[in-house]
């Protein structure tokens, strides 16, 4: 386990700590939670497996997410406000056209509280959210754990309200299992038979339809190229199979040019897959690295989109009695 200094925001200081294993290195920084880098050893040496940043400039001024853990509500919260026990929150609007909506909220870029426990290999990550914070009400106290055993990394995040709140944090890890280049080449697999489809304005309509006949049909493996062979790209929330045991994935994938392959697991009944369509960030990356259109995929596991605004999906409400609980592993293996 290493700790290092990696920069400063606002006076305070950032800092990495690097987990290690027989089988690679994960490096978190306290700003975020930021899985900032995940080096895998293999035939081709070690690549990273990961999109992110070198210095803490990449994260300021080239990315709003990449790595790090997003909420207090991630994803999509529409017209950015909700009612709660009779009163409506408006909260900051930072979305869509004119900035109507609100979109994960600002943890993932909050310095916080971080510790290790190097006999356990574990870091350990705190930040008390007060209330009022991006418009949410009451004071929550979040806690996320970072463990790697062998090529295995488990995620687990808490959050404790002082009083009923909505909390749905999700990981906005880039995944590109090549080391590098386009990711479409990648072979998907999702647990998953329906989708919750969006407007114009990527917003849940508050349904829920199949995925048969369709581009975002991965019941079966296939690649991310030959489902989308006109490149419009996939930002969707997955309906994950009801029934699934959290211990068996919800999701994989291979890349063919390595190898390498990817296991999800997950404790929530959503998986946004996004793979970076639009992606143009004029920094540099891991290795000297441009990252541009399909360079990385993300697994958000999460409770479905703006489930604030629907009350037959799964509820998104956390409170003193019933606190906030997510465990995300995922497993890197060379095949």
């Amino acid at each position: 386990m290493k700790k290092r200094r990696f920069g400063e925001v606002e006076g305070r200081e950032v800092s990495e700590i690097t987990l290690e294993s027989a089988q690679g290195a994960v490096s978190i920084l306290n700003f975020g939670c930021v899985l900032r880098d995940w080096r895998v050893d293999g035939p081709k040496g070690s690549l990273p497996m990961t999109l992110g940043f070198p210095t803490m400039e990449g994260y300021l001024h080239h990315s709003r997410s990449h790595g790090a853990i997003v909420g207090r509500v991630a994803n999509r919260v529409k017209d950015g406000r909700f009612e709660l026990e009779g009163k409506t929150y408006e909260l900051t609007k930072n979305h869509g056209p004119g900035l109507r909506h609100h979109i994960h909220g600002s943890l993932g870029r909050k310095i916080w509280d971080m510790d290790a426990d190097s006999g356990a290999g574990v870091v350990h990550l705190r930040h008390v959210s007060p209330d009022g914070d991006d418009g949410y009400p009451g004071r929550v106290e979040f806690e996320v754990t970072y463990r790697l055993e062998g090529p295995r990394l488990v995620c687990e995040m808490r959050g404790r309200p002082d009083r009923p709140t909505p909390i749905n944090l999700a990981h906005h890890a880039y995944f590109n299992l090549g080391g590098a280049g386009d990711v479409r080449d990648h072979v998907l697999w999702l647990d998953a038979d329906e989708f919750t489809p969006l407007d114009a304005e990527n917003i849940p309509l508050g349904t829920i339809a199949s995925v048969e006949g369709t581009h975002l049909d991965f019941r079966q493996p296939r690649s991310i190229e030959v489902s989308d062979p006109e490149r419009q790209g996939i930002d969707i929330n997955y309906v994950l199979r009801e029934g699934r045991h959290e211990d068996d994935p919800a999701a994989w994938a291979i890349c063919p040019r390595t190898g390498r392959r990817i296991e999800v697991r997950t404790t929530e009944p959503g998986l946004q897959i996004f793979n970076a369509a639009k992606m143009t960030i004029e920094g540099k990356g891991h290795d000297g690295q441009s990252y541009g259109p399909f360079a990385g995929l993300c697994f958000e596991a999460q409770h479905f989109p703006d489930s604030i605004h629907h009350p037959d999906w799964p509820s998104v409400i956390r409170s003193p009695e019933h606190p906030y609980f997510q465990r995300w592993t995922v497993d890197i293996l060379q095949g």
